[in-house]
């Protein structure tokens, strides 16, 4: 990197910290902290939802994804506008008219204090581990690339954000994310723009999307139905339909967003604008990776992009076979060259036997970057092998033109700081208002928990770093957190549903429900099989649905 992408980075990010600061400056109340002013217009509650949900992990892993797997991973968010439109019918109302401060109040209302907190300690678990990945994936590739030291860099993602969160609390979070997207908007379409126009002379959009549908990259839909698989388009209308139905329906750090609107017709269309949008940005997101992948048709790519553990492979047993395998990959790049500048040079269209050459020699590569990913597997086994949340931060640092570079690191810095801040400010409020004022320190006055809040705001930003160190890439950063939520998301969104729709139910009979369906879905997925993890979601509502109408006829019964 040179000097002026230090200086574009650093000053994009003091900027942002300012803001923040500058924004909520008159926050002087535990509930201004805890849930904000409540005076936030649609837009920017809109993109408040947005950038809490868009993480480094979106500008990292998800072009990673587009490049490996092509646009199917679009099909998860199918799911969300319905989900937005239903919590603008059924949920916003009731949260508005109790006027609560975090989603878990309002259980107590409907069942009883004890469901109040066990659904709050379910979410502060949840959350808590998918705040650590939200630092920990910018963290381990940024020091991998740059050789710093891992606990400094959690320590760099985590504490600016701190400061402001702890400054201002909820106000700090949502209007420093105004500006946050914004960055990460305008960076996303930069990078887009900027790898089509790296393409060869008469490679346009066109003629790369076709390039890319050479290799399956460009489908989108998947329509065949299978339990295992991740990702289709029923796993995505109907089981991330519900996942989604729960992070922005009982998720504090989605529920505190849209709850500091200044009216409930504000938040509804902010929720709205975010289902109107989400697909598009994510298409573009994926796009940008499919766009890689064809620049890396023309350009020769590394076999394993993540450097770093190439380097430590130096001296090994396995380095020799490595440089075999990347001696037989620049042997594959020559060859897919004489096939596209036949391509490129004619006009435009792609023959059938030039699609079968390009397919055949794609595939061998696949195989020879599995068989790579293999080898630093035996040759580092205390290292991660994957490297696919690695191909697009090393396009960035290789490829991109000196000032960009800082704004994209500044845009995947915005989006883990985006993420983050909205998790702990989520968790404080959650282990404030749900937890040690309602059960351990009820009845002091309001100047001793804004302290509170204060001090929990920074003592849950470093249990965050804490357990970011300890974190394992699993084989895309995007699915882990989607993962991590579908083990508790079904379970609470189970307990909500049977709050708001099964009205003769009790608190016992939720309370219980809610505990075996937790160990179930536990068992499954962890002594089953996480494959089909989207499942999981709609399976965990409704268990905990079924079983609290059993439960609660068995003990009227008794």
């Amino acid at each position: 990197m040179e000097a002026i992408d230090w200086i574009v980075l650093v000053s994009t990010l003091a900027l942002v910290v300012i803001y923040g600061i500058w924004k909520s400056r008159n926050v002087a109340t535990s509930e201004n902290f805890l849930a904000g002013k409540r005076d936030l217009p649609w837009w920017t509650i809109g993109l408040s939802i947005m950038a809490t949900q868009a993480s480094a992990i979106t500008f990292l892993s998800t072009p990673g994804q587009g490049f490996s797997d092509g646009m199917q991973f679009v099909q998860y968010y199918f799911g969300l506008p319905i989900a937005m439109v239903f919590l603008s019918i059924f949920v916003l109302p009731v949260y508005y008219r109790l006027r609560v401060t975090t989603a878990y109040e309002y259980l107590e209302q409907r069942f009883d204090l004890r469901m109040r907190t066990l659904t709050a300690v379910l979410f502060l678990l949840q959350r808590g581990m998918a705040a650590a990945i939200s630092i920990y994936a910018p963290s381990i590739i940024l020091s991998a690339v740059f050789n710093w030291n891992l606990a400094f860099t959690n320590f760099l993602m985590a504490v600016f954000v701190v400061i402001y969160t702890t400054s201002g609390g909820s106000s700090a979070v949502s209007r420093t994310q105004e500006l946050q997207m914004t960055i990460m908007l305008s960076g996303l379409v930069l990078a887009f723009f900027l790898v089509l126009n790296k393409l060869p002379e008469g490679v346009g959009l066109t003629e790369a999307w076709q390039i890319a549908g050479v290799t399956g990259k460009t489908k989108v839909i998947d329509w065949s139905f299978h339990w295992q698989d991740r990702y289709n388009v029923w796993s995505g209308i109907l089981g991330a339909t519900f996942l989604f139905l729960s992070y922005f329906g009982t998720d504090q750090s989605q529920v505190g967003r849209y709850l500091s609107g200044k009216s409930l017709k504000e938040s509804r269309f902010g929720l709205l604008f975010n289902g109107l949008i989400k697909i598009p940005m994510q298409f573009l997101v994926l796009s940008v990776g499919v766009m890689v992948f064809v620049f890396y048709q023309f350009n020769q790519p590394p076999l394993y992009f993540n450097q770093s553990n190439r380097a430590k492979m130096e001296g090994t047993e396995q380095s020799v076979a490595m440089t075999a395998l990347e001696q037989r990959d620049n042997e594959l790049f020559l060859q897919k060259q004489q096939v596209l500048n036949g391509v490129v040079g004619s006009d435009g269209a792609i023959t059938e036997q030039a699609r079968a050459d390009l397919y055949n020699i794609e595939q061998e590569r696949v195989a020879l970057r599995k068989e790579a990913t293999g080898l630093v597997k035996e040759a580092l086994p205390a290292s991660d092998p994957n490297d696919k949340d690695f191909i697009f931060i090393n396009f960035i640092l290789t490829h991109m033109p000196t000032g960009l570079i800082g704004l994209m690191l500044a845009m995947i810095f915005c989006g883990a700081w985006s993420t983050t801040a909205s998790e702990i400010s989520a968790l404080t409020a959650t282990t404030v208002s749900d937890i040690y004022r309602r059960s351990l320190v009820p009845g002091r006055d309001d100047n001793h928990y804004f302290r509170v809040s204060k001090f929990t705001t920074v003592i849950w930003g470093a249990i965050i770093m804490v357990f970011a160190i300890y974190f394992d890439l699993f084989d895309n950063l995007i699915q882990a957190v989607n993962m991590i939520g579908s083990i508790f998301y079904g379970t609470i969104l189970g307990i909500f549903f049977t709050a708001f729709f099964l009205k003769n139910v009790g608190g016992r009979a939720v309370f219980w429900a809610s505990v075996i369906t937790q160990a179930i879905i536990l068992w499954l997925f962890f002594g089953v099989s996480k494959d089909p993890f989207l499942w999981y979601n709609p399976l965990g509502c409704g268990l905990v649905m079924g079983l609290s109408l059993i439960l609660e006829k068995l003990l009227k019964r008794s």
